[in-house]
């Protein structure tokens, strides 16, 4: 199991919709992506269609977790925690529950240095969603000491448009490779190739 983080610069947007295609494109039939949300209060509603890996870590991390919200949502699954020490916790919990999968964690900027020094599963890469004609000193002072810690680090410039950002949020692969996001970023990030679009096995909710 590999663990990414996204956050923002300053007041960016568009890193939660990040967070969300990044776990796509780390998803396959197979193998649910997780999607951790520090920065929203409760899970999104299941979605109509998940696949079955989706519904099988959502009622893994249900049992483990009663109390946090989880969703599956077309072939990831969402789990929302708190901002708070918590929800920290509530991460170290979650992650070994994602086997083999990719975990994506989306929280705010001043949990961000917390969560790194958690002795959580391996978090190997960072992405950063930033305005740089207003925060461009900020990010370069948070990637380089990012890279010191020896993450694979990326900067978003600009965030997803509307349907991909619904698409990714939704657990749909956008289309188009890295479900919406620059196809080098996610290998940087996932540390090989884009998984290629596939058509999971569909369960649908009643």
């Amino acid at each position: 199991m590999t663990a990414a983080l996204v956050s923002r610069v300053g007041v960016a947007g568009g890193a939660r919709a990040a967070a969300a295609a990044l776990t796509c494109a780390g998803s396959d039939p197979d193998r649910a992506g997780l999607l951790v949300d520090l920065e929203t209060p409760r899970a999104p509603r299941p979605t109509l269609v998940a696949s079955a890996a989706a519904r099988e870590l959502e009622e893994r991390l249900a049992a483990h977790l009663p109390e946090a919200g989880v969703a599956s949502r077309g072939w990831t699954c969402h789990l929302a925690l708190p901002a708070d020490p918590s929800g920290i916790e509530g991460i170290a919990a979650a992650l070994p529950l994602v086997d083999d999968s990719l975990a994506v964690v989306h929280l705010p900027p001043h949990l961000l240095q917390t969560v790194l020094e958690e002795p959580l599963a391996r978090i190997g890469s960072v992405v950063l969603r930033a305005d740089l004609g207003v925060d461009r000193a900020l990010t370069a002072l948070a990637a380089r000491d990012l890279m010191e810690r020896g993450l694979r680090v990326a900067v978003l410039k600009q965030p997803l448009g509307w349907l991909a950002s619904r698409r990714a949020l939704a657990g749909i692969l956008p289309a188009g490779s890295g479900g919406g996001l620059p196809g080098r970023l996610c290998e940087r990030l996932l540390g090989a190739g884009t998984p290629a679009p596939a058509q999971p096995r569909i369960q649908f909710r009643v």
